[in-house]
């Protein structure tokens, strides 16, 4: 299994809801970094899992929308906690739309919200 892998960081803010989790429900920022992997058993005719630089226009115009939002004033997370787990998942579901290589079995999406702590989303294709 082959797997290609690209990280973008940006700075996003949130604050949590349905629960008491002290700061946190207050607005406050996370200079998130996402890794998105891309994973298939075979490559194309030029010898690529996919074609990277598609790959990073995806991801970057993925970034790009959530840069210095606010994640509970977008449409996506309307009545959700935005929490990594809920991130992740979104990010994985929008950027296996947009990228249509057919050698993909598996396209993952790891965020961390800071140096220890990450969550990951699989689409299996």
């Amino acid at each position: 299994m082959y797997t290609l892998a690209v990280k973008r960081d940006f700075i996003a803010r949130h604050y949590l809801i349905g629960g008491d989790w002290g700061s946190e429900n207050l607005p406050n920022s996370h200079h998130y970094l996402v890794e998105l992997q891309l994973s298939g058993r075979s490559l194309d005719q030029h010898g690529y899992l996919v074609d990277i630089v598609e790959v990073e226009k995806h991801l970057n115009a993925t970034v790009s929308y959530y840069r210095e939002k606010m994640l509970n004033d977008l449409p996506e997370f309307v009545k959700l906690n935005p929490s990594i787990e809920h991130f992740a998942r979104i990010l994985a579901e929008q950027l296996s739309a947009k990228i249509h290589a057919t050698n993909l079995s598996r396209l993952a999406v790891r965020v961390w919200e800071n140096d220890i702590a990450w969550v990951s989303y699989t689409v299996e294709r």
